[in-house]
């Protein structure tokens, strides 16, 4: 946990993560947001060259764990500010390269930027909060971060439909203001020192077998949501791009609304209850997903489901709550590239069995999520140091 000088200085670690939780979302919301229609409209994308794109912004999420090499020459906090710089100037160079070769070169900056950053954030979250303190504050910063989102995409929604500003501004006023915001907080706070030196190493341990594998089978199954559930809206119930986005706003507003809520359940209920009953809610979504017949229940479904993954962050906490905190930053790499590995093997898998059977994509979500049910049974009440698992416990 971080040391702090004076509890009255507004500039604290928690303050920190708070505006740094408004940057991304200003910048990367953006990005994602104008993506498609840029591509399209501004660079004559086809299929294949969407894919190679996506593809590109993949590859920093499994570089994640290289982060901890990086540490040998720069310390975290600063290695974030760089990180924040990169998905800024990404998104703010974007409008001005409509081209195959010029939006890989500015994805890849800004996707360098973005998996370092959400590295680095969850490790020093895990070092600064206590943890008593981090499920709520956890939650408070998903809770900020959807606000941050939800005014970004009015911001965007004026610009473009109001302003009718051409792509090259929006993403220049998109990142320029992102920009500006990283280089206030580089100037504004103090580099926080934190109790216990990180390792400057890959660190892989047994003992956190269960973390690793509740990790995987997480980004398992938001590939599926993120990819086929949205999917699942245009194809079966043609709904249009300003309905999906309407969607999106509404997944935001309940994001801001609950997370931090949901941070102080898991605080109260602990991470084994709070995992048990995301992967039970889960497993009943991917079937509803499967089975379900209407427009209206489908989007219901979509957003549910998208308020269940606030769970995951007990995740975080069970492994807070286990770990050597001199395993924070090296293991929050790790984690990012093996909740990365689905990133690749999903779309494409599961690609090929949506042209057969699109329930049946689902009906194999709602399979992962009882894997991860099960997994979470293995959790203990109080889970710490040395009392990382109920059973299996290697060392």
């Amino acid at each position: 946990m971080v040391t702090r000088e004076s509890s009255k200085d507004w500039r604290t670690p928690e303050n920190f993560l708070i505006i740094i939780s408004i940057i991304v979302p200003i910048a990367f919301s953006s990005w994602m947001a104008l993506l498609n229609n840029f591509v399209i409209e501004k660079a004559n994308f086809d299929g294949a060259d969407i894919g190679l794109l996506q593809s590109v912004r993949e590859i920093p999420g499994f570089l994640a764990f290289t982060a901890v090499f990086i540490l040998l020459f720069i310390r975290e906090q600063k290695f974030l500010i760089v990180s924040l710089l990169m998905l800024s100037v990404g998104t703010l160079l974007t409008g001005f390269f409509p081209s195959v070769t010029g939006l890989l070169i500015t994805t890849f900056i800004m996707s360098v930027g973005f998996h370092y950053f959400e590295t680095l954030k969850q490790s020093l979250s895990l070092q600064w909060l206590s943890k008593d303190e981090a499920p709520e504050m956890l939650g408070k910063l998903i809770s900020v971060g959807a606000l941050a989102s939800l005014v970004t995409y009015g911001a965007l929604w004026v610009m473009l439909e109001l302003l009718q500003l051409e792509f090259i501004w929006v993403y220049s006023i998109a990142g320029g203001v992102a920009l500006i915001l990283v280089i206030l907080i580089a100037l504004s706070f103090p580099q926080f020192k934190t109790e216990t030196p990180q390792n400057k190493k890959l660190v892989l341990r047994k003992r956190y077998w269960l973390y690793y594998a509740l990790t995987f089978m997480s980004g398992a199954r938001r590939q599926i949501f993120t990819v086929f559930a949205g999917f699942l809206m245009v194809e079966k119930f043609g709904y249009t791009a300003a309905e999906i986005t309407l969607l999106f706003l509404i997944n935001y507003l309940f994001n801001f609304l609950f997370a931090k809520k949901i941070g102080r359940f898991i605080g109260i209920v602990g991470e084994r209850k709070a995992l048990i009953f995301e992967y039970v809610g889960l497993a009943f979504v991917f079937v509803g997903y499967a089975v379900v017949q209407s427009a209206e229940w489908a989007a219901a479904l979509y957003v549910i489901d998208h308020l269940f993954f606030a769970l995951a962050l007990a995740i975080k906490t069970y492994f807070q709550k286990i770990a050597d905190p001199a395993d924070m930053a090296s293991t929050a790499g790790v984690s990012f590239t093996i909740n990365h590995i689905a990133a690749v093997v999903i779309p494409v898998t599961f690609g090929f069995i949506w042209l057969v059977s699109p329930s049946s994509v689902f009906y194999i979500g709602a399979g992962m999520a009882i894997v991860s049910l099960l997994l979470s049974f293995n959790i203990p009440q109080k889970p710490q140091e040395g009392n990382e698992v109920r059973v299996l416990k290697w060392t």
